[in-house]
């Protein structure tokens, strides 16, 4: 027992001490299959589940074969309505025993036992074909029972621990914004004022052209550093971050477009633009990274996501072109749809040097009013 106590202690990350748990339990009632269900908070009888579960005693190909991981229904559903330790001869035969889905290997002694962290249910281990074909005894009761009390203060420090290394994690990146902010973007504009400074000195228009044109780098540089300082604060306040969702999206479009679509993003856009908003630009930029796979046969594609007087999102490819004359289609239809809704507007256009620009543009200070 005190071999088990101190091998689910010996670990601070949740997932290998919720492990270690069940592999003690099994050892110490000698159970051939052992499980411990992490309940989700909303979990009742008839309800839900779990959050986890975690098995031991079962093959990879046995669980391939069972699928999904129980839904606390029948005995188990028990144990979650009425947390208190419970040992049976035979769960099938059990009034409240739901049966087994397909390839699930047979079960009937059976020991289940709570862990209760400050009064409340964590979750439940379940233990069940006790070797030698005998019952659980009223002795392995009482050694889970202990176990599951040790389990608890486990499972109580891992859970400290990994809040411990979150809260590291924003301090880091506290840091980095404002080093960033305060030490990296400034130095970088101080050079660019000292090129700007150049440019002026020399009559070669060449020279004065690349120095310009270095500018501009130094220009898109600090654009983009301001925006991973918002996007650090952003996940800082624990909000959702747009800019994730849009890369995200990008990467899934990735294979339909054949390619890898630049995103840009310029503006404070994780401060400004809310839950409701993303939920339109991610559903736009999906419609619009469609249209291009179906229709541009492009290879580059450009997103800008930018944050100023009005929020706009643009997808830029060098495709086949737009032609005016032809009929919106349905996509098209329904962006235009969207964004009036929104209290904005939609346009296509022939780019530049060809292919097709497509802009979303919202009014900010509408949707300032509207979160």
């Amino acid at each position: 027992m005190l071999d088990a106590v101190v091998a689910i202690s010996s670990d601070l990350n949740l997932e290998a001490v919720l492990r270690r748990i069940v592999r003690a339990a099994a050892k110490l009632s000698g159970a051939r299959y052992a499980a411990l269900g992490v309940l989700a908070p909303s979990s009742t009888e008839g309800g839900i589940q779990f959050a986890e579960f975690v098995s031991e005693g079962l093959d990879q190909a046995t669980m391939a074969r069972i699928g999904q991981c129980p839904h606390g229904r029948g005995i188990l559903g028990l144990l979650i309505s009425e947390p208190q330790a419970l040992r049976l001869h035979d769960l099938t035969v059990h009034p409240r025993s739901y049966g087994f889905p397909g390839g699930h290997p047979a079960m009937r002694t059976f020991l289940g036992v709570p862990i209760r962290i400050r009064e409340q249910v964590f979750g439940n281990l379940y233990l069940t074909e006790k070797e030698g074909g005998r019952d659980f005894s009223p002795r392995d009761e009482e050694m889970v029972v202990g176990l599951a009390g040790a389990a608890a203060v486990a499972v109580e420090n891992a859970r400290l621990h990994q809040r411990v290394s979150e809260l590291a994690v924003l301090q880091d990146r506290e840091r980095i914004a404002r080093d960033l902010h305060d030490t990296v973007i400034q130095r970088l504009f101080a050079t660019g004022m000292s090129l700007q400074g150049m440019a002026r000195l020399t009559d070669d228009v060449q020279v004065g052209d690349r120095i310009q044109g270095a500018v501009d780098e130094l220009d898109d540089t600090i654009r983009d550093i301001r925006g991973v300082i918002f996007a650090l604060q952003a996940h800082e306040r624990g909000e959702q971050s747009v800019r994730v969702a849009v890369l995200m999206l990008a990467g899934e479009m990735a294979p339909t477009l054949g390619l890898e679509p630049r995103v840009h993003f310029d503006g404070p856009v994780d401060a400004v633009i809310g839950a409701k908003l993303g939920e339109h630009l991610i559903a736009s930029l999906r419609e619009l990274l469609t249209n291009v796979a179906r229709h541009a046969r492009a290879s580059a594609v450009d997103v800008h996501l930018r944050v100023g007087a009005d929020i706009s999102l643009t997808v830029t490819d060098d495709g086949v072109g737009f032609e005016p004359r032809d009929a919106p289609g349905h996509g098209v239809r329904n962006l235009h749809r969207r964004a009036r809704a929104l209290g904005g507007t939609f346009a296509v256009s022939a780019g530049k040097h060809g292919g097709t620009v497509a802009s979303l543009r919202v009014p900010r200070d509408a949707v300032e009013a509207s979160d």
